[in-house]
């Protein structure tokens, strides 16, 4: 796609709910079975804390929502968290907002993904065990969608996102109208006895009990991940920008915690028992069962259960009476977890290329695919996902102990950044009204820093020691990853700014030497192209590694009558490479104002075996002579019949090429 198209790629508000907010739409499909999960350590009487938690996390949901809002319309730039960051309290903290969304777009795709498995294993028993190979399949065909661009991507995922909060509010409302007419039946895991592990034998009481709690609500939070992804893709809205993105951002605080609630709440009422230990934690009439995997059970008289989901276990119990429906509301569960991590994919790229603008990623992160995506940021977050879902075997509750740090990282920093902001225009401001306006957003925003920072406490706490200490190290070697990559391109900035006097200088002389290994049309033409370049010196220099090969190339070369003097440089031991760099440095060494410039014919080849075949020495020397000052190295190519047609195969490449531009590495 040409750039002028890029008008083309913008999204209108329908189409960017699905690309921007399936991420928060979708957690509400993974933070209910967290909460569960948590909760039921302590045994069933933990349960009835499971909606005032629920209650909680939507709270905080709404804050953080209406806190963003404000956010989009003061920086609809598209830096999201890190430019409020950067513009307000400076580089270090906007630098450590950035390290700590890029490791949480790595674990958003990884968490939904590997959920998206768990489902895809509760509704195909066969692919129960293979999990991480499921969720790896759909991290490759996800990257590939993408890399379509963001519009072909956007209405591909618009239409299971939909399907998704449809199935979802669909199944709450028919469970609550069972529920009203008494005829919703309890879940599948409702029978089963649940122990409490050996330290919450008491149930929730006491300081553990309180610790166990929180754990619970900030496992919950998960629900907020992926609301700082609008912010951060105003720029893909359709105008007016911040309008429609704000517009979205309440839509997707409104939908998602309206699911949330209806799940936590028919949960309990459908007596859902969800253990993060099958095998020891649920009991049949008193008997203890064998594991035979995660999330299966076999009891000594026989029976045997699988562990679904919270929300399998509740399609299964609401449409009971209507199996095909159930089996719709888990298959399009599973697909809108693996859609979800289509946030991701199009946050991170975003993100990438404002890092990489800034300097602070590699150049290539900065540069527009062919389809208009952010090509290279696409594919290294696929890269890191993979090896995290391999890692942990795809294991969601293994994973998201990892989850959520960064994200209240960013949260927090965000809202301080905001507060700071609208305190700065207030100085100046004098018009009544918008004095007005902009209070009102500071009291939004710091309620919002009050609520994430206490939440990001909440969760250092209680999930630190869990596997959240591995999520913060690795934001703080990408921290430093990044100043060391800015400190390297100021230095090469600095190093490269022109010297009016030294650099405009003509060097004092040119020495052209023409690299001869036998005499052949690569070499004349070498020979040929120095002649026409007119140095003031110009020979050609062969090594002798063979006294035979050399005397009989000495003689042809004088039996031709080439106008080039041959030099011959002796090498006893038999080596090409070290020889000529010698001889070259001499020639620097008694001229340091003089250039040298280096010729070496090569073969160009038309398939990849060839490689290996020719071109070694050349590729040696080349490698030692770039790193001499003073040296130019010319490669001068001789096409051989094998690569015949290979240009008009990469005509298709070319604008790639021509993307990159003159000087861009």
């Amino acid at each position: 796609m040409r750039s002028d198209r890029l008008e083309e790629t913008l999204l209108p508000k329908r189409v960017a709910l699905p690309v921007f907010a399936s991420d928060a739409l979708s957690s509400v499909a993974y933070a209910p079975d967290e909460i569960f999960l948590t909760l039921g350590t302590a045994g069933l009487a933990a349960y009835t804390y499971s909606w005032r938690v629920g209650i909680a996390v939507g709270l905080v949901m709404l804050v953080v929502v209406a806190s963003y809002r404000q956010n989009v319309h003061a920086y609809p730039s598209g830096g999201g968290d890190y430019e409020v960051a950067t513009v307000n309290l400076g580089r270090t903290p906007g630098l450590t907002v950035a390290s700590a969304l890029l490791v949480d777009y790595v674990l958003t795709v990884a968490v939904s993904i590997s959920s998206a498995a768990q489902y895809a294993a509760s509704t195909v028993h066969q692919l129960r065990g293979h999990e991480a190979q499921i969720a790896i399949a759909a991290v490759i065909i996800l990257m590939s969608l993408n890399l379509r661009g963001v519009r072909e991507s956007g209405t591909f995922f618009a239409i299971p996102t939909y399907a998704f909060m449809v199935a979802v509010l669909g199944m709450a409302l028919w469970g609550f109208s069972r529920l009203a007419f008494g005829h919703l039946p309890d879940a599948a895991s409702a029978p089963f006895e649940l122990d409490p592990e050996s330290h919450y034998v008491n149930g929730v009481t006491g300081l553990a009990g309180g610790f166990l709690i929180l754990r619970a609500f900030s496992s919950g939070c998960a629900a907020l991940t992926g609301v700082e992804a609008i912010s951060n893709g105003v720029p893909a809205f359709k105008k007016p920008k911040s309008k429609n993105a704000a517009t979205t951002l309440l839509l997707l605080g409104t939908i998602s915690v309206t699911m949330l609630l209806s799940i936590i709440t028919l949960g309990k009422v459908t007596n859902i028992h969800f253990a993060e230990n099958v095998a020891q934690q649920l009991r049949w009439h008193g008997q203890q069962g064998r594991a035979l995997d995660p999330s299966t059970v076999r009891f000594p008289d026989g029976r045997t259960f699988t562990q679904d989901p919270v929300i399998g276990q509740l399609a299964k119990a609401i449409f009971s009476n209507l199996p095909l429906l159930a089996t719709v509301v888990t298959t399009v569960t599973g697909l809108i977890l693996v859609l979800a991590a289509n946030t991701a994919f199009n946050g991170f790229p975003v993100l990438g290329s404002i890092l990489a603008q800034d300097r602070y990623l590699p150049r290539q992160l900065h540069t527009r695919g062919d389809r208009l995506a952010y090509s290279n940021g696409i594919i290294i977050l696929a890269s890191f996902a993979i090896v995290l879902i391999f890692a942990f075997d795809a294991q969601v509750t293994r994973l998201i102990q990892l989850y959520i740090v960064g994200v209240f990282v960013s949260f927090t920093t965000s809202q301080t950044g905001m507060v700071r902001h609208w305190t700065r225009l207030l100085r100046t401001e004098t018009d009544p009204a918008v004095r007005r306006r902009m209070q009102r957003s500071r009291i939004i925003n710091a309620v919002g820093l009050s609520v994430t920072g206490l939440v990001l406490v909440v969760v250092l706490i209680t999930k630190f020691l869990l596997g959240a200490w591995i999520a913060i190290a690795a934001m703080v070697v990408l921290f430093f990853l990044m100043k060391g990559i800015r400190r390297h391109y100021e230095g090469v900035s600095e190093e490269l700014v022109v010297d009016d006097d030294e650099d405009t200088t003509l060097p004092s002389r040119t020495h052209a030497i023409v690299l001869v290994s036998k005499i052949h049309k690569p070499t004349m033409r070498a020979v040929n192209y120095a002649r026409a370049m007119r140095p003031t010196t110009l020979e050609a220099v062969t090594v002798n590694v063979d006294t035979k090969e050399t005397q009989a190339l000495q003689a042809e070369w004088d039996r031709r009558g080439i106008p080039v003097p041959l030099k011959v440089l002796d090498s006893p031991f038999r080596e090409v490479t070290d020889p000529v760099i010698e001889y070259v440095r001499s020639l620097r060494r008694g001229s340091p104002r003089d250039l040298v410039t280096v010729l070496i014919p090569e073969y160009v080849v038309g398939h990849w075996w060839e490689h290996l075949l020719h071109n070694q020495s050349a590729l040696r020397l080349k490698g030692r002579l770039l790193f001499t000052p003073g040296v130019m190295v010319t490669s001068v190519p001789w096409q051989l019949k094998s690569s015949v047609g290979i240009e008009d195969r990469r005509e298709a490449e070319v604008p790639s090429a021509i993307r990159r531009g003159p000087g861009k590495p």
